[in-house]
């Protein structure tokens, strides 16, 4: 089986990310899809196992294999946590809406740490292109500034809720470059502040939910084991 029929054939959910899920887009936004796919059980049973994702088949696709996409979400990865919250929502079978269901058991105070470290990483690039270049690359700059805002709402409120709202028209200016550096960076600075300080009282579990999650895997390999065929070898 091609990776390409496992996303074809395969694919339990599937959402759009990027600046349309956010609340950002404008007439030249790409358009992209994030998806997750159950690989049938039988083909783990082979030395040579599914792939754990898949870039493609069309442009601006990208997919995860369930088990490595739980995997991620329960390490709190912001790109994963943040498409299992997309408001735009493009296919979603039974296997799907059960992984939707547990969209809270894969949320902690972690997220703090993950988000601001992932943030950071970002952050240093911005600063490199400063001082190579005299200016950041300003859409990464507004997509900084857009995830911070979410980890401090997210640590607040114990939700993770990714479109932008009120603060669209400010980010976007962001990205024109009609806001200067120091007030961008300024901006920065408070968002990782207001963060650090909603760590402290989040209504947010210490640690996620693993055994439930856990569990959820454990039954829908099973039901597949049961459902799907075992592949003829070659084919």
């Amino acid at each position: 089986m091609t990776p390409e029929e496992l996303v074809r054939d395969h694919t339990v959910y599937t959402c759009v990310m990027g600046s349309r899920a956010f609340g950002l887009a404008t007439e030249d936004s790409d358009t992209d899809r994030r998806g997750v796919y159950l690989a049938p059980t039988p083909l783990f049973w082979r030395f040579d196992k599914p792939p754990t994702h898949v870039d493609g088949p069309a442009e601006e696709q990208f997919s995860w294999e369930l088990e490595r996409f739980c995997e991620l979400a329960l390490r709190n990865n912001p790109n994963v946590l943040e498409c299992l919250h997309s408001p735009v929502v493009e296919r979603v079978d039974a296997t799907g809406r059960e992984l939707l269901a547990l969209r809270g058991a894969f949320l902690s105070r972690q997220a703090h740490a993950t988000f601001v470290r992932y943030a950071g990483g970002q952050r240093r690039k911005l600063d490199a292109d400063v001082r190579q270049y005299g200016a950041p690359r300003w859409k990464h700059a507004m997509h900084l500034l857009r995830l911070l805002a979410s980890c401090r709402d997210l640590l607040r409120t114990g939700e993770l809720r990714i479109d932008v709202g009120a603060d669209r028209e400010r980010l976007l200016a962001v990205k024109r470059g009609e806001v200067s550096w120091p007030e961008a960076e300024s901006w920065m600075n408070r968002l990782q502040d207001e963060a650090d300080r909603a760590l402290t009282a989040s209504p947010l579990p210490a640690a996620p939910d693993r055994a439930r999650v856990e569990d959820f895997l454990l039954r829908t390999r099973r039901a597949s084991a049961l459902r799907d065929p075992l592949p003829v070898p070659g084919a």
